[in-house]
C-alpha cells in the first residue's frame, strides 16, 4: 500500500501551564503539560525519547490508545497514539503527517508486556497499518467488559469508568479535528490523556470479575483472536465467520 514521505519537519508545540508548575523541556521535543484542575502528561513528537521508552519497558503493563482522523485506517491518518504506566505516567505521542516509522514506539509496543486498550481491535489494525507496529500481548477492556459485565448492556469506556473507578470521562473532544497536531487544544489533549489514564485499574478489577466468574481463561482465548480478527479487517474481509 502507498504510504506518505517519513521526512515530514518536526511539530513543535507550546502547551499552556500555571506558572508555578516549573515543568522544562526535554530531549526529542517532549514537553511536560500541566494545567489546573489537570493531572500533568508528556507530550512528544514522532518517536518517544529514549529515557522515555526505559521507564515504560520497566513497567508490568502499558495502557495503550490512539486518536486518529476517522475509523477507517486506509482511508483515515494515525494523529496521537497515548501510553500510560502503573506509576502513572501518561504520555501522548503525535504522529507527523506521512509518518511511517516509530522505532522506540515499535520496541515497546512488541515488547512482551501486556498492553491494555478499550476496543483494541480498532486500535491494532491502526498501529500495523499505520506504523508496521504488531502489538502482542494484549488485553481489552472491551472485551472483558462484555464477559465479566453481563447485567449491563453499556460497554463504552466512559460507562466503564463510571462504574469500575467512580470517575466521569470528559468525551466532548470525541470526535474533534486531531489532525492539527501542532495545535491542539487543552481540551483535546487533556481526553486524549484520559482516555489511558484509568484503563490498568480498570484490567485488574475487570480480572478479578472474570476470574470470579470463570471467564478469564475465554477471556484470554478472545485476545490471541484479535491479530487474526485485525488482519481480516485490514484486508478488507467482513462477516468471514457466517454462511
Amino acid at each position: 500500500m502507498l504510504r506518505g514521505s517519513t521526512t515530514s519537519p518536526k511539530f513543535s508545540l507550546s502547551v499552556r501551564q500555571p506558572a508555578s508548575a516549573g515543568l522544562s523541556q526535554c530531549s526529542h521535543q517532549c514537553s511536560r503539560s500541566g494545567v489546573k484542575d489537570w493531572k500533568d502528561f508528556q507530550v512528544c513528537d514522532r518517536d518517544l525519547p529514549a529515557a522515555v521508552l526505559q521507564e515504560y519497558l520497566q513497567a508490568e503493563a502499558i495502557a495503550v490508545d490512539t486518536e486518529t482522523m476517522g475509523l477507517l485506517p486506509h482511508r483515515d491518518r494515525l494523529c496521537l497514539v497515548q501510553l500510560c504506566n502503573p506509576a502513572g505516567q501518561v504520555t501522548v505521542l503525535r504522529i507527523a503527517q506521512g509518518q511511517t516509522a516509530t522505532p522506540f514506539l515499535k520496541q515497546l509496543l512488541e515488547a512482551n508486556i501486556p498492553k491494555v486498550f478499550h476496543f483494541a481491535r480498532f486500535d491494532l489494525a491502526t498501529l500495523q497499518h499505520h506504523l508496521d507496529i504488531r502489538v502482542q500481548p494484549v488485553f481489552c477492556t472491551k472485551i472483558a467488559s462484555k464477559l465479566a459485565r453481563t447485567y449491563s448492556p453499556k460497554h463504552g469506556l466512559k460507562d466503564l469508568i463510571q462504574e469500575l473507578e467512580q470517575v466521569e470521562l470528559d468525551k466532548s473532544s470525541q470526535s474533534s479535528d486531531w489532525g492539527n497536531a501542532a495545535h491542539l487544544s487543552d481540551e483535546q489533549l487533556h481526553y486524549a490523556a484520559n482516555d489511558v489514564r484509568y484503563l490498568l485499574n480498570a484490567r485488574l478489577k475487570l480480572i478479578s470479575m472474570l476470574k470470579r466468574e470463570g471467564r478469564w481463561e475465554l477471556a484470554q482465548q478472545c485476545f490471541a483472536c484479535l491479530p487474526t480478527l485485525v488482519s481480516l479487517d485490514l484486508l478488507q474481509y467482513q462477516s468471514i465467520f457466517e454462511h
